[in-house]
């Protein structure tokens, strides 16, 4: 997989440090605070800058940088450089993006200590804002569940919080690779853990969330190694921790394999919704044995999450007993596969419903929680993606219903909406089609 070159700029000003809010329908880290920077161009200028400061680094990196700034805060750095207003640049480190991710970066971060704060203009179309604080009240922001980072960016501010003066970041190395089962937590509390599971492509990984305050209920979302050898990896992760019960959002095979030896394994109790109890019982009847079950329904709570009530919520219509997870105080919502990070949700009867499941985005996008968490892919600041899966689909209805009452057939549909479809995910298509068109007959927009 190629690696990215990408630049960082932590810019620093009488112990303050500047952090941007990224805008949410961007395609990488969506509605994350981050520092400003991006990605070195192809076409990046390779000559060595001229000023003594930026002369020991990477002449591409320099000028990416310097691009960077006036793209995004409209801040001249080579300016600032000439009028003596940088009174000091260094390299804090460098991470590379681990292989769960799909677009992989070789960050360098650059700590740029200003003389004075500039007048940024910020470039709305990438960033919705930007704010200065010191590195110690950034982290408490972090600490109270009001701040979604990537895990280099959270290194940078428990670093400078430590010691403002910090030159060099050592932590930053640490995401190269992850020996044993993959873990972040880019919301204060909320553990992610990308394990590699056998699941649809192009997702290649479910998530696994580890949830619950320090002395009291601690839940597991959704373990599905893939094989024994991720099971495992997932035992000895999970040692120690205090798990206190196995939760599953739905019945699908890539969201509960092994789930019931780990049960076991923990001797702990599976919480999961009556319909998926049913469901798993119905196709392995002897999935549950030795478990003690514990069923759950919409409004039920299951821990808490930095002192907030963790609260179910039902989402039928990918499933028909699939159950989100969100605190009291919408900080973060477990939507299951309402959507997907990464691929298309498939809603194919007889456990999925297109009604329920446009009732179930409706639902979340009203409750507005701050993040959303998809079981495949990573966190999704704000409901954007929820609204733009509701009105893509709301779209796609209306296509299949002009198609259909013009006499075309299914597959003749399925080749005008679905155009350059990877032929494994045909099938698939073929199902939400299908809902498409039960939704309408059940609706009397097309004759039944």
């Amino acid at each position: 997989m190629k690696i990215i070159e990408a630049v960082t700029a932590v810019l620093v000003c009488n112990g303050e440090i500047f952090l941007t809010h990224r805008q949410p329908h961007l395609t990488a880290f969506p509605g994350f605070q981050a520092f400003p920077g991006g990605k070195v161009d192809k076409g990046e200028a390779d000559h060595a800058h001229a000023h003594p400061l930026l002369a020991p680094f990477t002449p591409r990196h320099v000028h990416a940088l310097a691009r960077e700034l006036r793209e995004e805060l409209s801040f001249d750095l080579d300016a600032a450089l000439a009028a003596g207003d940088v009174l000091a640049i260094d390299k804090l480190g460098s991470a590379i993006s681990p292989p769960i991710i799909a677009v992989r970066f070789d960050t360098s971060f650059f700590r740029i200590e200003l003389r004075a704060k500039p007048t940024f203009t910020i470039e709305i179309g990438e960033l919705s804002g930007g704010a200065w604080a010191t590195p110690a009240e950034w982290m408490a922001r972090y600490n109270a569940g009001d701040l979604l980072v990537a895990p280099p960016t959270h290194d940078v501010l428990v670093a400078l919080a430590a010691n403002p003066d910090s030159r060099r970041v050592t932590q930053l190395g640490d995401y190269n690779e992850f020996v044993g089962t993959p873990q972040i937590e880019p919301l204060r509390g909320v553990y992610q853990c990308p394990i590699p599971s056998n699941t649809l492509p192009p997702a290649d990984r479910t998530n696994a969330f580890i949830l619950g305050d320090d002395g009291g209920p601690r839940i597991i979302v959704d373990p599905s190694p893939a094989n024994r050898a991720e099971f495992d990896k997932l035992c000895t992760h999970l040692a120690g921790r205090g798990i206190t019960a196995v939760f599953l959002t739905h019945h699908h095979p890539d969201h509960r394999q092994f789930a019931n030896d780990l049960a076991r394994h923990l001797g702990v109790p599976m919480q999961l919704s009556a319909d998926t109890h049913q469901r798993i019982s119905r196709l392995q009847p002897a999935w549950f044995d030795g478990i003690a079950v514990d069923l759950k329904a919409d409004g039920d709570v299951v821990g808490t999450w930095l002192g907030h009530p963790l609260r179910v919520i039902a989402v039928p219509g990918h499933d028909e007993g699939q159950l989100a997870l969100m605190p009291d105080n919408r900080g973060f919502c477990l939507v299951g596969d309402l959507i997907q990070g990464v691929g298309t949700v498939v809603i194919a009867a007889p456990e999925g419903d297109m009604a329920k499941y446009f009732a179930s985005l409706e639902k979340i996008i009203a409750l507005a929680p701050k993040v959303i968490w998809p079981s495949h892919g990573g966190a999704l600041g704000g409901t954007f993606y929820l609204e733009q899966t509701l009105k893509h689909r709301r779209l796609r209805e209306a296509q299949v219903k002009a198609l259909f009452e013009a006499g075309k057939s299914l597959d003749e549909i399925l080749n005008e909406v679905y155009v350059g479809l990877d032929p494994r995910l045909v099938p698939l298509a073929r199902m939400n089609i299908d809902s498409h068109l039960a939704k309408l007959r059940a609706e009397g927009a097309l004759a039944a």
